[in-house]
C-alpha cells in the first residue's frame, strides 16, 4: 500500500439555513477525516472533492434524536485507510471510479 492524502474538515457549530431540516436552529459541527491514495488519480479526486466542498455538497444537516448535526452528504468518502469496503476504508479498487462518477 502506498502513501495517503488525508483530508480534514472542521465544521463549526452554527445555525442551519433555508433548505436545512429546521432553518435557524443551532446544529452541532464536528471534525471529519477522509483518505485518498497519494497518486495522480487520488490528487485529481482531491481537487474535485475540494470543489464539491466549496459548493456546499460535501455535508448535510440531519436531525438525530431531536438534535441537529452535520453529517456526511451524498458524496462517498473513505473515512479509514484500512478495513476494506465494508468498513468504509481501503482496499476498495472501485472507489476512485465510483466517487469520480458521483462528482
Amino acid at each position: 500500500r502506498g502513501t495517503a492524502l488525508q483530508l480534514l474538515f472542521k465544521m463549526p457549530f452554527s445555525s442551519s439555513k433555508v433548505g436545512d431540516p429546521h432553518p435557524g436552529q443551532p446544529y452541532k459541527g464536528g471534525n471529519f477525516c477522509a483518505f485518498l491514495p497519494d497518486n495522480k488519480e487520488g490528487q485529481k479526486t482531491a481537487r474535485l472533492l475540494k470543489k464539491a466542498f466549496e459548493r456546499g455538497l460535501t455535508f448535510q444537516i440531519k436531525s438525530c434524536n431531536g438534535e441537529e448535526r452535520v453529517t456526511w452528504g451524498p458524496i462517498p468518502h473513505k473515512t479509514s485507510w484500512d478495513g476494506g469496503k465494508a468498513r468504509n476504508g481501503y482496499p476498495d479498487a472501485q472507489y476512485l471510479h465510483e466517487v469520480g462518477t458521483v462528482l
